[in-house]
């Protein structure tokens, strides 16, 4: 039993370490890069974090442009449409902003960043449980 344990121990721990890891992704839009980071993988019903990193051409993190984040379930027969918006705060390097989504199933996001009078969308979807 005791040379059990540390076995035991290692996968615990391997396995708290691949939950631990929140839903990432890089898309590139126009100029900027954005690094979407979701706390919880897969996203989950009710509030789920994101902070969106802007980085420019250069790869300078851009702390001077207004962003938000549209997020809605595609439409179904019977349900009233799902649309949401939410503003991303600026915190340290990084936007966020917390999304409430109100049912499993496929969601569409789309992050909005306005700089310098340009607006520049990325979207991407996701699959909420």
């Amino acid at each position: 039993m005791k040379k059990l344990f540390p076995l035991v121990l290692v996968v615990l721990l391997a396995a708290a370490g691949a939950y631990a890891k929140g839903y990432e992704l890089q898309k590139k839009a126009g100029d900027y890069t954005f690094d979407v980071h979701i706390d919880k993988n897969p996203p989950v019903t009710g509030n789920n974090v994101m902070e969106i990193a802007v980085k420019d051409a250069a790869g300078k993190a851009v702390t001077d442009a207004t962003v938000s984040v549209s997020y809605s379930m595609p439409p179904m027969q019977g349900m009233a449409p799902m649309n949401y918006k939410a503003n991303a705060e600026l915190q340290g390097e990084a936007y966020r902003s917390t999304l409430n989504f109100s049912m499993s199933g496929p969601w569409n996001v789309e992050v909005r960043t306005v700089r310098a009078g340009k607006t520049t969308p990325v979207k991407f979807n996701v699959d909420v449980k």
